[in-house]
């Protein structure tokens, strides 16, 4: 069978009229970055479900943990539950291109919800659980919600709080737990999919097939790192290309070989975990459980063991968080069994390193005995005893969590991209993998480097089927993202190596210009810092517009499992640390503001250390200081992936940094 022309495909797929690759209207519609390198014919989500439903109907799709029982979902009935969603919206009065905002943990209702909307011809938009009522309000304004589905009473009490604020608001909500009181316009999960039965099944498929590929379906809100939060327009053809494409990049496999199994715990209103989690979950006919509400207080772990999922993604703070703990753990293991794990984790890292088929028989036979002596049963203690594929993505990672993990033969695949290229636009895999690169772009999308300088680094661009339609009602952003060929420009900085792998160098934004010019991306630094000094979390240089740079350091401390905060009370690792130096201190109190002199000479010397390797002057940290606490999303440092919010820093701890500079 002869392969169609990029002409005939297009004449082939009905799509809505348009004149322009970008548009800032929620009704509008784009013209596809179609090429000879991605022909494929663009569908609608609906059109992806249902060819999914005819190869997956039987397989689970979802599982649920409810009391002590897994509940599954199969995919027939995923697909059936979220026509009763769409109905159930219609009937709420939700309107064309007007938005369904999802408030929660991830859970099955979420997933339904979110599809359902779609169906339903609305705009999905989440909303992060951490949000504040007014945050919440921003988004549901924007994105002009008719409907909001809230998690729980807590979730609701804040939408509450706004509601009258909300124009277009017709209903709420609520998936979990029972509704407190009776409200006008408040229903219940059973309540809501029961409405549905007075709308038609033709009325629904009316509605879905006005559906378009090259219109808008989800919105996707920036962490508003800087600024308000820009509404990122995702298309049909944007979902389903991707879910398809960069998937494959990662080696997902379809289950007719082989079902994929995944642990759902990352914020689904993010685009890392709703594209890898929600869309190629249907696509590939994935088995998606749910962590619980608590994952990230430390549950997380209890749902891996059960589930034992085949692929697993995490950002970066998640898989440094692994690391704590095991090496917390390690450190508790009599003498014996701590040299076993030391031994087994040097022998692993020695191998993965060399990454080449010419290991030595004697060193691959060490490697195999170290594995299965000690590094499985470390990996199912984990939860991973059946997982082939670690993902990270959101953030950059440093070397040290990548080197810690191939010790316990986990290769973490690292994949880039942004909410405005729907989820990656490169990534790493089994197939494509250097250690600390971001892999190779995602066949059928292109990249270019613009402004290259001597070291051949330069911004990187993305061009493909992946890249959004536009930011909502922000005209001004979207022609600041997209140039005038419609590449749209990362804000990073990164090289490519001779067989096409990225690496990421920083951020133009992030980048500090130093008052005598000098261009400085800080990422490398703090990286070194904190490996030279494992008692420091988090660390942030400061010197834009300064003659010098600085650097503000917080110490490893334990989490509040309630509040999440960051206590006083510093983590093992960092007294540990603290002992090794012959220091009693087991509180951050008793070390800040110079109280414990052996710490503060152990980080002195260790900045030294940097300062020693810098590349130039201006390059070395001249102050620092030791903050009274950690950076958490609750105190606003880091942002709802935990990526730090440099602005938001800068506020917080402006008068610390004034000190640095007073003459």
């Amino acid at each position: 069978m002869r392969n169609l022309s990029i002409e005939e495909v297009l004449a082939g797929a009905e799509l809505a009229p348009a004149q322009c690759l970008w548009t800032t209207e929620a009704s509008g519609s784009v013209q596809l970055r179609m090429d000879e390198l991605c022909p494929e014919q663009p569908i609608t989500v609906h059109q992806m479900f249902t060819n999914s439903v005819q190869k997956y109907g039987k397989l689970t799709a979802l599982a649920s943990k409810k009391g002590n029982k897994w509940e599954k979902v199969t995919f027939s009935e995923y697909y059936h539950l979220s026509r009763m969603a769409a109905k159930g919206f219609l009937k709420l009065g939700l309107e064309r291109f007007h938005s369904v905002a999802i408030l929660g943990f991830n859970s099955a209702e979420w997933f339904i919800a979110a599809v359902g909307a779609v169906f339903a011809g609305g705009i999905m938009a989440g909303i992060y659980t951490t949000n504040s009522p007014d945050a919440c309000l921003y988004v549901a304004n924007d994105s002009r919600a008719n409907v909001i589905v809230v998690e729980n009473q807590k979730q609701l009490d804040k939408i509450l709080e706004v509601k009258d604020k909300l124009p277009h608001l017709k209903a709420i909500v609520q998936y979990s737990g029972s509704l407190k009181e009776k409200l006008p316009n408040l229903y219940s999960w059973e309540e809501f999919m029961g409405l549905g039965l007075e709308v038609s099944d033709q009325e629904l498929d009316e509605v879905i097939c006005s559906q378009k590929a090259n219109q808008c379906c989800v919105l996707i809100y920036t962490s508003g790192t800087t600024g308000s939060p820009k509404g990122v327009m995702l298309s049909h053809d944007n979902i389903t290309w991707t879910a398809h494409h960069a998937s494959r990049a990662g080696d997902m496999q379809p289950a007719e070989i082989s079902q994929e199994s995944l642990v759902s715990y990352l914020p689904l209103s993010h685009i890392a975990a709703q594209i890898y989690d929600l869309w190629t979950g249907i696509q590939w006919g994935e088995q998606v459980s749910f962590a619980q509400p608590d994952a990230l207080k430390g549950s997380l772990v209890d749902t891996l063991r059960e589930a034992t999922p085949t692929a697993h993604m995490g950002v970066p703070r998640v898989w440094e968080k692994i690391m704590e703990k095991i090496k917390e753990g390690i450190s508790q293991c009599g003498y014996m069994k701590r040299k076993l794990v030391t031994w087994a984790m040097s022998v692993s890292l020695e191998a993965n390193q060399r990454l080449t088929k010419y290991v030595n028989h004697f060193t691959s036979f060490l490697f195999t005995l170290a594995d299965s002596l000690v590094l499985q049963k470390l990996r199912a203690e984990l939860g991973f005893s059946n997982c082939v594929k670690f993902f990270s993505g959101a953030a950059p990672i440093g070397s040290e969590t990548l080197q810690f993990f191939l010790g316990l033969n986990i290769r973490l695949y690292e994949a880039y991209g942004m909410s405005e290229s729907s989820g990656p636009h490169f990534m790493s895999g089994p197939k494509a993998y250097q250690f600390s690169s971001c892999g190779k772009v995602v066949p059928g999308c292109q990249y270019k480097l613009v402004n290259v300088d001597g070291d051949g680094i330069g911004e990187v661009c993305f061009w493909g089927r992946n890249v959004f339609m536009g930011f909502l009602n922000m005209e001004d952003k979207t022609k600041e993202a997209l140039d005038e060929d419609g590449w749209l420009r990362s804000g990073d900085l990164g090289r490519v190596d001779e067989d096409g792998f990225l690496y990421i160098t920083g951020r133009i934004k992030e980048l500090i210009i130093t008052a005598g010019g000098e261009n400085i991306p800080p990422l490398p630094i703090e990286d070194a810092v904190k490996q030279e000094l494992p008692i420091i979390s988090n660390a942030m240089l400061i010197g834009d517009k300064r003659k010098f740079l600085s650097i503000l350091l917080t110490l490893k401390c334990t989490i509040n499992p309630e509040t999440t905060e960051p206590t006083d009370i510093l983590s093992l690792e960092a007294v540990e640390f603290c002992q090794r130096l012959g220091s009693q201190s087991t509180k951050v109190s008793d070390i800040i503001g110079g109280k414990d002199k052996l710490v503060y000479q152990s980080i002195e010397e260790g900045i030294a250390r940097v300062n020693s390797k810098a590349t130039s002057n201006a390059q070395r940290i001249q102050k620092w200081i030791i903050l009274g606490k950690d950076f958490s999303i609750v105190g606003g440092e880091l942002g709802p992936t935990m990526k730090l919010r440099r602005p938001a820093v800068l506020q917080i701890y402006h008068s610390e940094i004034e000190s640095f500079y007073r003459e």
